[in-house]
């Protein structure tokens, strides 16, 4: 099973077997055949233990004595504590996917959770930069000393401290660069391998959730920034641990995610920009793809997303921007 927090692992623990034995059956059906990542296997995992706790506490014994009273009771309580509707949406489409696989599995009679309602998460329009914002902020390791993650070379890396210095701003740019001029999620861009970019087409091979591949494109800007890091700044920070990895950590492993979002913050606030993340980076491409007249399957497809729904989000920026410049250029506004 994915590690959960430790409430979690204890609540786990004191299921009864054949429940416990459910749970990391399924763990291992998200992980193994659905190829999700181990992020979205402890998400589920967590929600379906307080789902069978509250099941057990309501009586329940064996997994047939899981019905739809249960799941609801158990949304339910979880909306007394003061759940958020994004939360309950959540745990809702946990349910149904372990009732799903479970009567699949021959382990339900029925599959219980078709019938449960969840409500609509209500969603937040992205906050996007503007083009000039983006700009200034893809610029900045040029203009300013390192804001994050410079400590010296450790073990593993064959980088001096100096060469380590003087490579970080390379590596930042190609960062921020990439971000903004593919709108890949963090997950994606630390996850690149030197080989996964062709630098004929200028495209990059990207592996989205569910390890589907695609191809997305970048330009001139992000080209150059890739030259200068290849050139002189991967190899003052290659060490033992870098194996193919295109981004690298002052330690010579591969860059983390967590870094990654520190790094984007870190030369936001410096530049006196907003507050900003990588997804503020890849919903700032997104809105500015389509003000510039791309189409939104071409967007959709350069995201990496499933469906169109999640991108149609982005047309919805794109019309309060429009709204907004209406309003105060407009004299009949």
């Amino acid at each position: 099973m994915s590690r959960p927090d430790r409430g979690t692992r204890a609540m786990h623990q004191a299921l009864p077997p054949a429940l416990r034995e459910a749970v990391d059956d399924f763990a291992e059906h998200l992980s193994r055949v659905r190829n999700r990542s181990a992020h979205t296997v402890r998400a589920y995992v967590t929600d379906l233990v307080s789902l069978l706790d509250h099941a057990v506490r309501m009586g329940c014994v064996d997994l047939p004595d899981l019905d739809l009273s249960v799941l609801r009771s158990w949304l339910a309580r979880q909306r007394t504590t003061g759940a958020a509707r994004t939360s309950l949406a959540r745990r809702a489409a946990s349910a149904r996917a372990f009732s799903a696989w479970a009567h699949r599995a021959g382990l339900l009679p029925a599959d219980v959770g078709a019938a449960l309602a969840s409500p609509r998460a209500h969603r937040e329009l992205p906050s996007v930069l503007r083009a000039d914002q983006a700009a200034a902020l893809v610029e900045a390791p040029a203009r300013q000393a390192p804001t994050a993650e410079s400590p010296p070379a450790g073990p593993g890396s064959n980088a001096t401290e100096e060469a380590t210095t003087e490579a970080v701003p390379l590596r930042d740019r190609v960062l921020l660069e990439l971000l903004y001029a593919t709108g890949v999620r963090v997950s994606e861009a630390c996850g690149l391998d030197v080989g996964d970019v062709d630098h004929g087409r200028r495209v990059i091979r990207v592996f989205g959730k569910g390890g589907r591949e695609r191809s997305v494109p970048y330009g001139v800007p992000a080209q150059r920034a890739l030259d200068d890091w290849l050139r002189r700044g991967r190899p003052a920070m290659v060490g033992a641990r870098s194996g193919d990895a295109l981004l690298l950590g002052t330690r010579g492993g591969r860059l983390n995610p967590t870094t990654a979002r520190q790094i984007v913050g870190a030369y936001a606030e410096a530049a006196g920009l907003p507050r900003t993340s990588p997804h503020g980076l890849r919903h700032s491409a997104a809105t500015h793809l389509l003000e510039g007249g791309a189409d939104l399957r071409a967007v959709q497809e350069l995201l990496g997303h499933s469906s169109l729904a999640s991108t149609q989000i982005y047309t919805h920026v794109s019309v309060e921007r429009l709204r907004a410049a209406y309003r105060q250029a407009h004299p009949r506004a």
